[in-house]
């Protein structure tokens, strides 16, 4: 069994869900200062995703959906992931997105496990200002460790595209970059470059 972990926003899609959200409701200024404290190292990351949630408490469950709706995967995610389990790889999306859209990726391209943050609603489908973090900015290396733990993969993959990816690239046994190295074993292009740095790694294995 073989283990291939994927970063969400800016890997599988072009959409990043937070951005999206303070775009739609129209907080995008106020969003940037809670930025710029977290990464002047002012507030914590868990901090920084409940205040920005904050900003949104009181729209519903639905306007999300409705934003969300239509995303697609990216040109070759859907192909990838079927190489990949006609490969025998379990496959994994770890983002520090948000669930509403990491769950309906990861639906649509069958992924096996799904690990996001999750904003709170009340009864009535609207949002708290609470979030559940189940990925820390700096901790999808930990949940890279803790599925090869549990899965004892004989091969694991890891494809980012951002900073935050490298904790869980320095876990993999071959590392993918989509932007640029951050260390990466490879840089590719698109999603079809990442099957072919795949499909060649697990021909020089036999």
């Amino acid at each position: 069994m073989r283990l291939a972990a994927f970063d969400l926003e800016g890997t599988l899609v072009d959409i990043t869900s937070w951005e999206a959200l303070h775009e739609k409701f129209g907080t995008c200024e106020k969003a940037k200062r809670n930025m710029e404290l977290f990464f002047s190292g002012k507030i914590s990351y868990e901090e920084w995703a409940r205040l920005d949630a904050s900003l949104w408490r009181g729209h519903t469950k639905e306007e999300i959906i409705e934003l969300f709706k239509n995303v697609e995967p990216k040109p070759g995610a859907r192909e990838l992931f079927e190489f990949l389990r006609e490969s025998g790889f379990k496959t994994a999306i770890i983002s520090g997105g948000l669930m509403c859209l990491a769950r309906r990726i990861g639906e649509m391209l069958g992924a096996d496990y799904i690990f996001a943050n999750e904003l709170v609603f009340d009864e009535k489908g609207r949002i708290t200002g609470e979030v559940i973090i189940r990925v820390n900015f700096h901790e999808k290396g930990r949940i890279m460790m803790a599925l090869k733990e549990k899965l004892r993969p004989e091969l694991t993959v890891a494809v980012g595209d951002w900073h935050n990816d490298v904790p869980m690239f320095k876990e993999a046994d071959l590392s993918i970059a989509l932007r640029d190295s951050l260390g990466a074993d490879y840089i590719a292009t698109d999603l079809w470059e990442v099957m072919k740095i795949i499909e060649t790694a697990l021909k020089n294995r036999v």
